[in-house]
């Protein structure tokens, strides 16, 4: 009995052949899993310190560059002449580059640099009117463009744009209705006498998916009221015979983001809008790499060839829609689109102005 007792406690320590109990890869097995899981939470750590790293390092170009590139135009401001608007294409190039976006662009502006010497020469005035997804949509159309914004006066309170924009002669807007002739005033003024001018006729910015119907009142400066015969003389400025300014469409996506097509869900990396907070948004951009904004600029349209402000903003909000949503499809074949027929846009869509960040409205 004390043999077999021994055989059986003996054959019990051993392992035996073809029992599922047995069998040792399950742990051989286990092991790998919880290798493969660890490397890639560590490897999830490292790209993330790596991401802030790079952003630090943006963020403190951009800290750096800022100042000393405004300090340079603040000195050029009191000097005639056009050197201070092609250095304000300096600071915004530079800052593109800064933030690592890339900027293509799809024709050509109309306008020239500008200034008094173009205006005597003939060279009309343009008002280029886009849409508005983000605050980015300044330095990419301002490193491309000879041109001063129009802007919400909210704008000049902020912190690095603000300082940008003040010194780059930036017009600000605000939404009372007692400063809206005095604004016009300077916006007729300032294209008489040599400059060019951008405009975001939406009143807001949008999540990028879409471009909001233009509102007629940006056109008032393009396409001034006529008085009736027997009205009082307004004490507005006008432009001289033959320089009323054209107006110039165009679509700005972003359509690139680390080398890959953007699509909606990728779009919230560049659009702010609502009430998204501009200093979170601003870590998450400079976190990204490889960004990319395309601009397809549209055929100018003359204003004395619509019979109204409201037909001209119709038809300036149908080429940017279209172009637009070309672009959005990321197909880099659009060198030779042209815009469809004029598409109304609906009072639906119309409506949805009113529930996002709203700029004044210059009448």
């Amino acid at each position: 009995m004390s043999a077999d007792l021994f055989r059986n406690r003996l054959a019990g320590l051993l392992p035996r052949r073809g029992h599922a109990s047995d069998s040792a890869p399950i742990r051989s097995k286990s092991r790998p899993v919880l290798e493969e899981s660890a490397n890639c939470t560590s490897s999830g750590r490292v790209h993330g310190k790596i991401e802030a790293l790079c952003a630090s390092l943006r963020l403190a170009g951009v800290v750096v560059w800022v100042p000393l590139s405004v300090g340079f135009e603040a000195l050029l401001l009191p000097i005639p002449g056009v050197l201070k608007i092609r250095w304000t294409r300096v600071i915004w190039g530079v800052l593109c580059k800064l933030l690592d976006l890339d900027i293509k662009m799809i024709g050509r502006p109309v306008g020239t640099v500008g200034g008094q010497k173009g205006r005597d020469r003939g060279e009309r005035p343009v008002i280029y009117v886009a849409n508005h997804s983000s605050w980015l949509d300044i330095p990419v159309l301002g490193t491309k463009i000879y041109s001063v914004f129009v802007a919400k006066g909210d704008i000049e309170r902020w912190p690095i744009m603000g300082l940008v924009s003040k010194i780059g002669r930036t017009i600000f807007v605000s939404r009372n209705r007692s400063t809206t002739g005095r604004e016009r005033d300077e916006m007729i003024t300032r294209l008489a006498t040599g400059d060019n001018l951008i405009l975001f006729p939406e009143g807001t910015s949008s999540d990028g998916s879409r471009v909001l119907p233009f509102m007629s009142t940006f056109f008032a400066i393009a396409k001034l009221p006529r008085l009736p015969k027997n009205a009082l003389p307004v004490d507005m400025p006008s432009y001289p015979p033959g320089l009323t300014p054209l107006i110039q469409p165009i679509s700005l996506v972003y359509d690139r983001l680390e080398g890959l097509p953007v699509n909606r869900t990728k779009r919230a990396v560049f659009a702010w809008y609502g009430d998204m907070d501009l200093g979170p948004h601003v870590w998450q951009f400079l976190k990204k790499r490889n960004k990319r904004a395309t601009i397809l600029m549209h055929p100018p349209l003359a204003p004395e060839d619509f019979p109204s402000r409201k037909a001209l903003a119709n038809a300036a909000w149908a080429a940017v829609a279209q172009g637009a949503a070309a672009l959005r499809q990321n197909n880099d074949t659009v060198q030779g689109w042209s815009p469809e027929p004029l598409v109304e846009p609906s009072p639906a869509t119309a409506s949805e102005a009113c529930d996002q960040k709203s700029i004044s409205v210059v009448a």
